[in-house]
């Protein structure tokens, strides 16, 4: 048992870096509560236990569904300032020294919310982080799969005005049915504007959906991509490139991809040498924040110091980070 508390307490002081984040899945009941009173928006839920008591999904779908009900009580810039620096402070806590958040715009445009309302609000609660705390980060703008790829070339446009303040830009919302050749046009016009390509796939998805990330989308790192295993080609196309895995164990369980952390395939992913780590996804809905899924993961999959080390050492090596700060971080692991 010592072993294991050695561990946790590893985890729980040694900084770490955080890739797949929503910004607007930190949105905690009693924000939400806030917010709704503050901007007068009606929302479903009459307590923060009736919140709570919804969160039991049984696939991406059914958490889609209240994830875009929570969003609606964001409106102003102080709102999106509030939210982020509830995740600061998360972060902070949990020795977090390096973010990658996604925000989803279109989710706040399609509703009237002015685009630079919504990165501006972040990107400033993000630099008081740095100010404050020495929390680096970057931004990653997703584009909403269930949408048609013309609604992500408007967002596009307006993104293009703030890319001192967004590094990349990602691919989340429904998986099935909306694979990433849909987005092909779309993603070749933000590389060349100059951003970094990520994407959610492999999830829910058939594996061909990561294909098509890596060979279509051009991406730098796959979001989920738990599926991988069913594809033995794709294994070793993902041991020899190295391509990052941002896996999100209780988001997993909670969303019914594996029934159990205990039946969880992140140890096995990590055993093919497969460039794997953990991070927290919509933390506010799936019951934990990064040192959570960390020292939950450890325990259910009895991971030992080196396995627990590779993951965050991962981490550091698949960030947006330069070299030098990658490097400088992983030397003090």
């Amino acid at each position: 048992m010592s072993g294991n508390s050695n561990i946790i307490e590893y985890i729980k002081k040694t900084p770490k870096t955080e890739l797949h984040l929503h910004i607007e899945g930190t949105l905690e009941p009693n924000l939400m509560f806030e917010l709704a009173r503050k901007n007068k928006i009606s929302i479903p839920y009459k307590s923060i236990e009736e919140v709570k008591s919804a969160y039991n999904f049984n696939n991406l779908d059914s958490f889609l569904n209240i994830y875009y009900q929570g969003t609606k009580v964001l409106i102003t810039e102080q709102d999106f300032f509030d939210l982020t620096w509830a995740y600061v402070l998360k972060c902070k806590k949990d020795n977090i020294v390096h973010t990658e958040i996604f925000f989803d715009p279109q989710a706040h445009v399609d509703r009237g919310i002015d685009f630079n309302t919504v990165i501006n609000g972040i990107f400033k609660a993000l630099k008081k982080a740095k100010d404050e705390f020495n929390i680096t980060s970057n931004i990653i703008m997703c584009f909403l799969r269930h949408l048609d790829e013309d609604s992500g070339f408007k967002i596009l446009d307006k993104a293009l005005n703030h890319k001192d303040k967004i590094i990349g830009v990602g691919l989340d919302s429904s998986e099935i049915g909306n694979p990433p050749k849909k987005f092909e046009r779309l993603f070749k016009k933000a590389i060349e504007e100059g951003f970094l390509t990520v994407a959610h796939a492999g999830e829910e998805g058939p594996t061909e959906y990561i294909w098509e990330a890596i060979n279509l989308l051009k991406v730098k790192r796959i979001d989920h991509g738990v599926q991988c295993l069913k594809d033995e080609k794709l294994v070793e196309k993902l041991k020899q490139i190295q391509i990052p895995l941002t896996v999100c164990p209780l988001s997993n369980v909670k969303l019914c991809v594996f029934n159990k952390l205990e039946k969880h395939n992140l140890k096995e992913i990590l055993k093919k040498g497969l460039m794997v780590m953990v991070n927290s996804d919509d933390p506010a809905y799936f019951g934990g924040y990064l040192n959570d899924n960390l020292i939950k993961i450890q325990s259910a999959l009895n991971l030992n110091m080196n396995e627990v080390k590779t993951l965050l050492i991962n981490s550091f090596k698949s960030s947006f980070l330069s070299e030098n700060e990658k490097n400088n971080w992983i030397s003090k692991l």
